[in-house]
């Protein structure tokens, strides 16, 4: 069992071993976490990309245009990691979970994008999508609109019934061409009891802050727009 010397006032022989014991299994764990990354890089590449999709983006000038997915690759960044966020054209408002990972990952974003390109689709419209990333201060986050392609029903950001879904795709850019990596499909099997699909935690910071107290995560609390 892992050990260490470090100690916090007033603590109790009770607490320290129980604590000792949490810290072989978070030991394990961090392992495990490397262990799956592995697998996953060494994953062969999936199908090449079905096609060149025609995206929606909102331009600094405030007219819209259209963007390639090949131009989405800037030059030397080969991976390109897709969100698929649940805007539904019909929707007044998105979906509050996939709003907050999108906080988050607003201010992550430029330490992403300097290694990989880092995008956000939604089906809305763009300047519906992009209206409410104004309002949410989503300044760095690279909003796009598939509502005019089949991006998300052929990469799992909507099912058959054409319901929103929450999907992370990575896709690769090769001499052959564009393929598809890797998706979080941890979302289509059934989850263990107890517990949500939890396909996208590690890019979903605030279930892990919760994991850290004795309250845990809960059953009931869910992320919503405000708090007011």
């Amino acid at each position: 069992m892992p050990n260490h010397s470090t100690r916090f006032p007033n603590e109790t022989k009770e607490y320290r071993d129980s604590r000792n014991e949490l810290l072989a299994a978070e030991a394990n764990l961090r392992k495990q976490i490397e262990e799956t990354a592995a697998l996953r890089r060494k994953l062969p590449l999936g199908g090449k990309l079905k096609e060149n999709y025609t995206f929606e983006e909102l331009g600094s000038d405030g007219k819209i245009k259209e963007i390639k997915f090949s131009d989405l690759f800037e030059k030397g960044k080969d991976s390109l990691i897709l969100y698929s966020f649940m805007f539904d054209p019909g929707w007044e408002t998105p979906c509050t979970s996939c709003n907050s990972i999108l906080d988050g990952l607003n201010g992550a974003t430029p330490h992403i994008q300097n290694r990989v390109n880092f995008a956000v689709i939604a089906k809305a419209p763009i300047d519906k999508v992009k209206e409410w990333g104004a309002g949410r201060n989503w300044n760095r986050l690279r909003l796009l609109s598939s509502g005019k392609n089949t991006y998300n029903s052929d990469y799992h950001g909507e099912n058959e019934k054409k319901e929103q879904m929450p999907a992370l795709n990575v896709f690769r850019k090769t001499d052959d061409g564009i393929f598809h990596s890797y998706c979080t499909e941890l979302l289509f099997i059934p989850p263990e009891k107890g517990q949500d699909a939890r396909h996208v935690d590690m890019i979903w910071p605030i279930w892990n802050m919760f994991d850290m107290t004795p309250e845990g995560r809960g059953e009931k609390w869910y992320p919503r727009h405000s708090y007011e």
